[in-house]
């Protein structure tokens, strides 16, 4: 009888089935190596450079996955990813090799359980409240105290989270409106071109406002004194523009303005000869018209 080369060699100690503890081993290796890390940063960029520096390996090697991302109202804000080691090729088709699925017996789907009809339930009654009945009068909205002290604290809570370091004072109170001044190092930041951040944050507070007071009360915020600042050059520009309308007997449109800013020009210009204002278009791109006043007979 011809005997097969290598038959006298002493088996592997793990027999024919050697293979089976290395791909065990492989899947704990890929374990090991799927391990996940978060990192938080201001960018992704650099929660990616973290995340290589940390782990050891190239950021290319890195599988990169934003779970949350937070701007603040001032530019400011952080980002957390997940970082996970990618998975080598050879391993990871080793690992996805198919398998023979095993024939399981088809499993009979079961009767729904026949359910007890339930009697009906008596439905609640609920009384309306009939509408105030109106009585004609408008009633004049005032700002009070208890306003301020409510407003106060919102305000104060959405500067801190921003980072600045601020103050927040009550500076007067005006029919319905409560004038806050915010002062600090940092309330240059609150302003903007032409006071746009600082409007879009009193824009925001006032919605907040009205949602929870419900009483028609509104803010005005205001840092480093901008406020009057900026009333004083919307006064001198719009009375610029009013004489070159009385000379050239053409209306001027001024660019969009918010509606406490609109209100000092009409003011301003409601006590100039040859003149008038209104606005048009819809917020916020809504804007002061200037024209020349029509000489009427009867007209004031």
């Amino acid at each position: 009888m011809r005997l097969r080369a290598g038959t006298d060699r002493p088996p592997r100690p793990d027999g024919p089935s050697s293979t089976g503890p290395r791909r065990r081993n492989n899947r704990v290796f890929e374990e090991s190596r799927m391990e996940t890390h978060e990192f938080t940063a201001s960018t992704v960029e650099e929660a990616t450079a973290a995340a290589s520096e940390k782990l050891g390996v190239p950021a290319e090697q890195l599988e990169i996955k934003v779970l949350d991302q937070s701007k603040g109202l001032f530019g400011k804000g952080t980002v957390r990813v997940q970082a996970t080691l990618k998975q080598p090729a050879e391993e990871s088709a080793a690992e996805k090799a198919p398998e023979k699925p095993s024939r399981k017996p088809r499993a009979t789907k079961a009767k729904p359980k026949e359910e007890a009809p339930q009697e009906p339930q008596a439905e609640a009654v609920v009384e309306v409240a009939a509408p105030p009945v109106s009585s004609g009068v408008v009633e004049e909205i005032v700002a009070t105290q208890e306003d301020a002290d409510a407003i106060i604290p919102r305000v104060e809570e959405v500067l801190a989270a921003s980072g600045l370091e601020v103050n927040v004072r009550l500076k007067n109170m005006q029919s319905r409106y409560v004038n806050l001044e915010i002062d600090g190092e940092e309330a240059g930041y609150l302003i903007g071109r032409n006071g746009e951040v600082l409007n879009a944050l009193q824009y925001l507070m006032n919605i907040s406002i009205s949602q929870s007071l419900n009483n028609g009360v509104r803010v005005t915020l205001d840092a480093d004194d901008y406020r009057s600042q900026r009333e004083t050059s919307l006064m001198r520009y719009a009375e610029r523009i009013a004489q070159e309308v009385r000379n050239r007997r053409e209306e001027a449109v001024l660019d969009p303005l918010p509606a406490f800013e609109r209100r000092i020009i009409h003011k301003a210009l409601s006590e100039i000869d040859g003149v008038t204002t209104y606005s048009e278009g819809e917020e916020p791109n809504r804007r002061v018209v200037i024209a020349p006043a029509e000489e009427t007979a009867g007209k004031a």
